[in-house]
């Protein structure tokens, strides 16, 4: 089923995935070992000095797509560096002149596989970290695909103060609030109301009257 020209989450999946907390377990206990690629190392060496010498906070905007909402979030937050990353070069290079422009943010085309890796390693000071409405892989098959589900799951925890996600599909946060819970970390999930929509996938949902969610969870006091 659609509504307008946003198409509903379709899955096989009844409820949380049945091999998470395994999934889950078996990652945090085994360090990630896949080898980091060199456009990735290069990519994060050009943001890393000006990530160490900002003298204000540091904000995270992963899978960040055409940057609207990297941008956006720079506006809101004007002392704040906002660094947003995202695989495709295509993306990010698109949308660039729009309302949301601002001078305190950086578009950067890695592997966040990798990256994230080398941001714990660099030990950024990042204080807000967001996921928007990542890729749900909503089949049961891959649950690794899924961020909560992935082999750099530890390493994204370890990134910000907090954590805000948000997605169409409920349970994708269900799933990720409970992989967090294995690791120590509690988050409420609600839904996205009057908020501003932060991305165009966001505004799109909406306006096909979908329900988007968001979950905050804090990773340090």
């Amino acid at each position: 089923m659609s509504f307008g020209d946003s198409k509903q989450i379709i899955t096989n999946q009844p409820g949380i995935h049945e091999s998470l907390t395994e999934v889950v377990e078996k990652h945090l206990r085994h360090e990630f070992k896949k080898p980091i690629a060199d456009h990735t190392r290069a990519a994060f060496a050009l943001v890393d000095e000006k990530v160490q010498n900002h003298g204000g906070p540091v904000i995270l905007d992963a899978c960040c797509g055409v940057g609207q909402s990297t941008r956006i979030l720079a506006k809101q937050n004007p002392t704040a560096l906002v660094i947003g990353v995202d695989k495709s070069d295509n993306r990010i290079n698109r949308n660039v002149e729009d309302i949301w422009q601002a001078e305190n943010y950086i578009l950067v085309r890695a592997d966040l596989n990798d990256f994230y890796r080398l941001l714990v390693e660099a030990k950024w000071p990042v204080d807000k970290h967001y996921i928007l409405y990542p890729n749900p892989w909503p089949k049961a098959k891959h649950l690794q695909r899924r961020w909560h589900g992935s082999a750099v799951f530890p390493y994204i925890i370890k990134v910000g103060k907090t954590l805000h996600l948000r997605s169409n599909w409920r349970l994708y946060l269900e799933e990720f609030q409970q992989a967090a819970a294995i690791a120590g970390y509690s988050g409420a999930l609600s839904t996205v109301n009057d908020e501003q929509p932060l991305t165009p996938f966001e505004a799109k949902y909406k306006a096909s009257e979908q329900t988007c969610y968001k979950l905050d969870i804090t990773l340090q006091a």
